[in-house]
C-alpha cells in the first residue's frame, strides 16, 4: 500500500506586515489561496522513518536528513504514541527558498499522509500542534483551501470561496532567504505599523471583484526583496506587460512573481512569450484555487 498526497505551491495573494513581536517574530495578514502545482509527496509504510528526495528541484532541497518532512513526522510522532510510519518519497518540482512555501507544504503533505496511514482526523489538536511547530507556514497547508492568515500563521479563517484565478508563475532562480527579507524591514521588536483589515470575503466571489480588492492589497515585501535581488522587478515588469494580465505580483518573500490572467488561453500566451525571451528562468501557467489531483 503505498499513500500519496499533492503538495501544492501556497500563493500570498496579499502581505500585509502588521509589526514586529517582542520576540522577533513579525505579525502579518495575508490572503492565501493554492495552486494547481506542485510537489508530490508518497509513504510507503513500515517500520522505520526515512524519506528519498527526487525530482527537478531535489538537489537544491539540501541535506535529506534535515528537510522538513522529517521534522513534521518527528513532531507528530512525539505527540502520537506508536505512530505508524514509513518510506516517505518526495518529488519536488517546486523551487527552494521561492516564496511558495514548498517546504511547508511539503510538511503539511506529510502529516496528511500519516494521519491518514494512523487514522487521525484532519482537526485532531495533536497534527495541527505538530503543524504549528514545524513552521508558521505548515498549518494554512494543511488543509490547502483558500484562507486569510495572521498572526505568524497560526490564526486561520475558515475556508474561503473565491473565485479560480488562471496564473502565471515565474521564478528568475534566485535565492531570497527570509529572514534576510524580513530583515530589511527595520522594524524594531514591539514596533506597530499597520492595523488588521476588516474584509467581507463573501462579496469577492467574482474574478472582477476579487481582482479590485487584490489591487488595493499590497505586498509589504516587495521592495525589500527587490533592494535583495533587482531582477524581481524585472520579472514583474515582463509579466505585466503580458497581454490579458490584471495584475503580477510577487508571492510571499520571493523570488517568484504571479500574475493574473483573463483566462487560461492569456495565460499560455504568456508563458510561451516569456520562455522565448528568459530560457533561464522557471515559468509555468496554472490555476489558483484549484488543488492537484492526487
Amino acid at each position: 500500500m503505498v499513500l500519496a498526497e499533492p503538495a501544492p505551491a501556497k500563493i500570498n495573494l496579499t502581505l500585509r506586515i502588521l509589526g514586529k513581536r517582542t520576540d522577533g517574530y513579525h505579525d502579518l495578514e495575508s490572503l492565501v489561496t493554492f495552486a494547481r502545482v506542485g510537489d508530490r509527496l508518497t509513504l510507503s509504510p513500515g517500520r522505520t522513518l526515512a524519506l528519498e528526495v527526487e525530482g527537478p528541484t531535489a538537489a537544491a532541497a539540501g541535506d535529506v536528513s534535515d528537510n522538513v518532512v522529517l521534522r513534521a513526522a518527528n513532531a507528530l510522532a512525539a505527540r502520537v504514541k506508536k505512530l505508524r510510519v514509513g518510506r516517505f518519497a518526495l518529488t519536488k518540482h517546486l523551487p527552494v527558498a521561492a516564496g511558495l512555501g514548498g517546504g511547508s507544504a511539503d510538511a503539511a503533505a506529510a502529516l496528511r499522509l500519516l494521519a491518514r496511514l494512523n487514522g487521525l482526523d484532519r482537526n485532531d489538536a495533536r497534527l495541527l500542534d505538530a503543524a504549528r511547530v514545524t513552521g508558521a507556514d505548515v498549518p494554512v497547508c494543511l488543509d490547502p483551501r483558500p484562507r486569510q492568515m495572521r498572526g505568524i500563521g497560526e490564526i486561520l479563517s475558515a475556508p474561503l470561496d473565491l473565485p479560480v484565478l488562471p496564473a502565471v508563475l515565474v521564478n528568475p532562480g534566485m535565492l531570497v532567504p527570509t529572514k534576510d527579507v524580513f530583515a530589511r524591514l527595520g522594524l524594531k521588536p514591539g514596533q506597530q505599523v499597520g492595523r488588521a483589515n476588516e474584509v467581507e470575503f463573501g462579496r469577492l466571489t467574482e474574478m472582477s471583484d476579487l481582482i479590485s480588492y487584490l489591487v488595493s492589497q499590497p505586498n509589504d515585501l516587495e521592495p525589500a526583496a527587490i533592494s535583495l535581488q533587482p531582477v524581481i522587478a524585472e520579472v514583474l515588469a515582463g509579466l505585466a506587460q503580458q497581454d490579458g494580465c490584471l495584475l503580477a505580483r510577487m508571492s510571499g518573500s520571493g523570488a517568484t512573481c504571479f500574475g493574473l490572467f483573463r483566462s487560461d488561453a492569456a495565460a499560455r500566451a504568456a508563458v510561451g512569450r516569456l520562455m522565448s525571451t528568459q530560457m533561464d528562468w522557471w515559468v509555468g501557467a496554472t490555476v489558483f484555487g484549484e488543488p492537484p489531483a492526487t
